[in-house]
């Protein structure tokens, strides 16, 4: 067994950990295909089944289990052999991959990836979008961004992007015409409304606070969507009030397409935070990451 190929192993620690043979193909830079075909023919050296295949699902079987126990150290201390090398380059080199929600990948990490890849010409930049909560390390990133409220107590946070946001309402001029403008939480029950559906399945409610008392009401929905982009054109196009990032609403504001409604109801909350795995070695392109957004914040606006 001592000829096992190494990109055998990774391959199948890649599948393995994402429990996709799609999404260890993307982080791989690879195809799908020749990731099956490498775990086929590590499976044939060994004589055993490693994963359990459907075409929905991808399971360890108990051999593949132990198997990547037994790995993972050595994994780690290959990539740690890997980035001490490279941490005396003039420049670093390596593919970063971070996993983001739509509103960071839409409006904030745009700017950002521009000024920090201008700098790092070696360094590539993965990024998956995704705003349900995930195991980063387990799905094959090296970092993830979320709000405050959802990160993990064993994560390493770092500011990232616009330390204040607001979630504001709008609705097309025509629509207020024809329907008036709600002032109030409660007015909103007579209204049509467009409400956003996360990957979970979940419709959230809206809330709203005034002097220490919060409302939280699930409107009637004219429209529920998964695409932002298509909710705010929805909008635009009257059917009904939209509540979201005003980053999302700003050029229809520009334009006049959209007006801000209940603007005594705004919400203000906390930017987005770069997080890792504290316990985890640090890849050189992830640390070179978070030292350029730590110099930006040091900066300022």
């Amino acid at each position: 067994m001592a000829d096992l190929p190494l990109a055998e192993l990774d391959a199948f620690a890649a599948v393995a950990q994402s429990q996709s043979f799609r999404s260890a193909a993307k982080l791989r830079g690879v195809s799908a295909s020749s990731l099956s075909d490498a775990l086929r023919r590590l499976e044939a050296r060994l004589g055993v089944r490693l994963l359990n295949r459907t075409t929905r699902s991808v399971s360890l079987t108990e051999a593949g289990e132990r198997l990547l126990q037994r790995l993972k150290p050595g994994l780690l201390e290959i990539e740690a052999a890997l980035d001490a090398i490279n941490s005396v380059r003039d420049t670093p080199v390596g593919r970063l991959r971070l996993n983001v929600p739509g509103i960071v990948a839409h409006a904030i990490l745009p700017d950002i990836a521009a000024r920090f890849l201008a700098l790092y010409p070696g360094i590539t930049l993965e990024v998956a979008t995704n705003d349900a909560l995930i195991d980063i390390n387990g799905e094959g990133f090296d970092a993830g961004v979320r709000y405050e409220e959802a990160l993990q107590a064993d994560m390493i946070a770092v500011p990232i992007g616009p330390r204040v946001q607001r979630y504001v309402g709008a609705a097309a001029p025509a629509y207020l015409a024809e329907h008036g403008a709600p002032k109030h939480p409660r007015d909103l029950l007579a209204h049509h409304c467009i409400l956003h559906r996360f990957a979970s399945g979940r419709v959230l409610p809206w809330s709203f606070e005034e002097e220490g008392r919060e409302f939280t009401i699930l409107p009637p929905a004219r429209v529920i969507a998964e695409t932002t982009a298509l909710e705010v054109a929805l909008a635009i196009r009257g059917l009904g009030v939209i509540f979201t990032f005003e980053e999302f609403l700003a050029p229809g504001f520009a334009t006049g397409a959209l007006v801000p409604v209940m603007e005594d109801w705004t919400q203000s909350f906390s930017g987005p935070f770069l997080y890792y795995n504290s316990r985890r070695h640090m890849p050189q392109p992830l640390k070179t990451f978070v030292e350029f957004l730590k110099a930006e914040h040091r900066r300022g606006p």
